[in-house]
């Protein structure tokens, strides 16, 4: 589910770019979102639900909030869910790179999908990269600096006025990203008991969507306040400082190691 999920959100961007790209109109790209929309719809409509020998049990109030309730009491979970939380909101720029691609690099529709394909495609490097050379011990560490990284080279990107050095920047943030998912995702799997870990992969999955769309609102509401550039400057120092902020906060994540996690 995980490795699906991470799959369509890389490529998705990836394919949406290079259409844009070839075909200088919006309107196609929108077109592939409406069959998308409708296979999904098709195939949806296709589940079967397996009939039960028992009837299932009523959900009571209170266990919509059990996630919550454990998210709070393991600070290690919830240092990793909200420092990823924090980070996409204070540091998206991708829903600014269309003024970036027209009024601040020149590059028009080709250089947009170009730079809309650069994240994804460093998360893809990434994922390969780690599918064959697996993360070492201290991955709490080595998430903070990913998202530290992450926040630096949005800066980069902010300021930087050459495609080619834009395209590397953005690509090398898709990478940290890519690093930070697999180790929160590691952490809410392992660190989550087996009778809360779907309630605590739902708060986490509802803090990603989030994040991403309150973070692609905050991007547009700062570049209308500041401009764009300062605002994706912004964003990418604000990142940092959260990293910085968790540090002290949740020293437990530059403690964690794989095998520390508890499982019960």
């Amino acid at each position: 589910s995980s490795s699906t999920f991470r799959t369509a959100t890389i490529v998705g961007p990836i394919a949406g770019g290079l259409l844009y790209s070839f075909s200088h109109s919006p309107a196609v790209v929108y077109a592939f979102a409406v069959v998308a929309y409708l296979a999904a719809l098709v195939l949806t409509s296709r589940i079967r639900r397996t009939p039960v020998t028992r009837p299932p049990r009523a959900v009571a109030p209170e266990m919509v909030l059990e996630g919550f309730k454990y998210l709070w009491s393991n600070k290690l979970i919830l240092g990793a869910i909200s420092l990823d939380l924090f980070a996409v909101l204070l540091g998206g720029a991708v829903a600014l790179l269309p003024v970036y691609a027209s009024d601040v690099l020149y590059v028009g529709e080709t250089g947009l999908g170009l730079l809309r394909c650069a994240p994804g495609v460093g998360a893809v490097l990434t994922a390969l990269l780690l599918a064959h050379r697996p993360l070492g011990r201290r991955q709490g560490g080595l998430m903070l600096w990913c998202v530290f990284g992450f926040g630096l080279f949005t800066v980069v990107f902010g300021v930087s006025r050459s495609m080619a050095v834009s395209l590397v920047a953005l690509a090398f943030a898709g990478a940290c990203d890519m690093v930070s998912v697999v180790v929160r995702s590691t952490m809410v799997q392992l660190g989550t008991p087996d009778h809360m870990r779907g309630r605590v992969s739902a708060v986490n999955t509802m803090f990603i969507g989030a994040s991403n769309e309150m973070g692609q609102f905050e991007s547009g509401i700062t570049a209308q306040w500041f401009g764009t550039v300062p605002a994706v400057i912004l964003g990418g120092l604000g990142t940092m400082a959260v990293v910085a902020a968790w540090v002290k906060l949740f020293p437990q994540l530059r403690e964690e190691r794989p095998e520390a996690v508890p499982t019960r």
